[in-house]
């Protein structure tokens, strides 16, 4: 495969390249699109599959298999031309076969390719580092947080509903005087200052008491999602059955025994301190790594092309659908029960998306210009730590990851840490 020209147009970080794919390669493509699909031919005085190639050409045209056999070469000659003319290839616009004969074929692509940044003052970048002292009423915090989760709802019996209660209630709704559909439930378990419901519900329970039975009227909102409730004048029929409240667990030596493996509340303040401490250094790190990602993708100098956005939402999006499929659930299930498409879907990534590749970007320019080089020693390493973490044999790892990728990854993560190391730290 050779490149044969190479030209930039006139949009940013726009080619178009012209490719020669050789004689040999080219035939083997044909050959392989052959195996392929002979076994679908027919051909007069042959067993189905079994006609000769030179036949098949023969009866309907000696560039039957050319188009399927150039799609084939595509791949590899366009990634074989784009390393001979310097560019990596973000997105292709479009492919055209010039000629195509036994001898080979030449096509035409028009590519959109990474763009060429600038990035100047990464050197000495200031941060402010956030506070990790650890103080009394972050360790409370964290006790009345395990206070909650130790926690159990119990019935009221000597008082009126209030914020944060859960009322168990009938309700009806009604809509000029008749019920509509999906207005009424028995037994419903409400959270009083949810937000689950319209506005005015669920203030209008607070200060009544468990056995009343009493009225409400609301408003469904103007964007309400049933078209012929929006805007509309309610009333509520409720029969109000139980109040039940939250209650926690008394913080004595007792509570301390249930929770850890502790005897004494001092005992357990103390464990609470180291705990505390390391979650406050953790994101004092992260708010650092943070702070000089925010920098660095202001320094960043380039026309970053809206491919790189696209390629990398599409990416999120797939992780996105792994998860799902890994908790047993279909993707597009999930979209109808949120309400959405898969461009609405592809939106929610957007910013996210836009912020990993430019310091990418930042990151990758930073490490050419600090000509940061990978070692054989660094893959190594990373392997065996990829090895570890999936459980897999290295080799299968190697395999699955190629030392190219992981190189550009390696310098990224070396162009962060000497912009870390050298950070004016406040």
């Amino acid at each position: 495969m050779v490149l044969k020209e190479c030209t930039k147009k006139e949009e940013a970080n726009s080619y178009e390249l012209v490719v020669n794919v050789d004689g040999e390669t080219f035939n083997k493509a044909i050959n392989a699109v052959y195996k392929k699909q002979v076994k679908n031919i027919n051909i007069h005085g042959f067993r189905k599959g079994k006609a000769p190639r030179q036949m098949i050409e023969k009866m309907y045209g000696s560039e039957v298999f050319y188009e399927d056999a150039m799609q084939d070469c595509y791949p590899e000659a366009l990634y074989d031309a784009a390393k001979e003319a310097n560019v990596k290839i973000v997105k292709v616009e479009s492919l055209e076969a010039v000629e195509a004969n036994k001898g080979g074929f030449t096509f035409k692509a028009n590519i959109i390719v990474e763009p060429a940044m600038e990035i100047n003052n990464y050197i000495g970048i200031e941060v402010t580092k956030k506070s990790t002292e650890v103080t009394d009423e972050l360790v409370d915090e964290e006790i009345d947080k395990v206070r909650d989760r130790n926690s159990r709802m119990v019935t009221v019996e000597d008082r009126a509903a209030q914020n944060d209660d859960v009322a168990v209630i009938d309700f009806e709704g009604f809509v000029d005087g008749e019920a509509f559909e999906g207005g009424k439930a028995e037994n419903y378990n409400l959270k009083l200052g949810s937000g689950n419901f319209i506005p005015g519900f669920e203030e209008q329970i607070i200060g009544h008491s468990a056995d009343e039975e009493f009225s409400i009227n609301v408003k469904f909102p103007d964007d309400y999602q049933a078209e012929e409730l929006k805007g509309k004048n309610a009333e509520f029929k409720i029969k109000l059955h139980e109040i039940k409240a939250k209650e926690l667990p008394e913080i004595d030596d007792d509570f301390v025994k249930d929770v850890s493996d502790k005897e004494t509340l001092a005992e357990y303040k103390e464990e609470l301190k180291e705990t505390v401490a390391k979650r406050l250094a953790d994101e004092a790190e992260k708010d650092i790594d943070d702070q000089i990602a925010n920098k660095l993708m202001e320094l960043l100098e380039g026309e970053i092309p809206d491919a790189m956005y696209d390629n990398q939402a599409d990416e999120m999006v797939r992780e996105f659908e792994m998860r799902l499929r890994s908790q047993g659930l279909d993707m597009n299930t999930y979209m109808q029960y949120m309400g959405m498409d898969a461009n609405s879907l592809k939106g929610m990534y957007k910013e996210e998306a836009e912020k990993r590749v430019k310091l990418r970007l930042a990151l990758e320019t930073v490490a050419k210009k600090e000509n940061i080089e990978v070692t054989s020693t660094d893959l190594d390493e990373e392997y065996s730590k990829m090895a570890d973490a999936y459980k897999m044999e290295v080799e299968k790892v190697k395999t699955a990851v190629p030392a190219e990728s992981l190189t550009e990854d390696i310098k990224v993560e070396k162009a962060l840490k000497l912009i870390k190391d050298k950070a004016v730290i406040k």
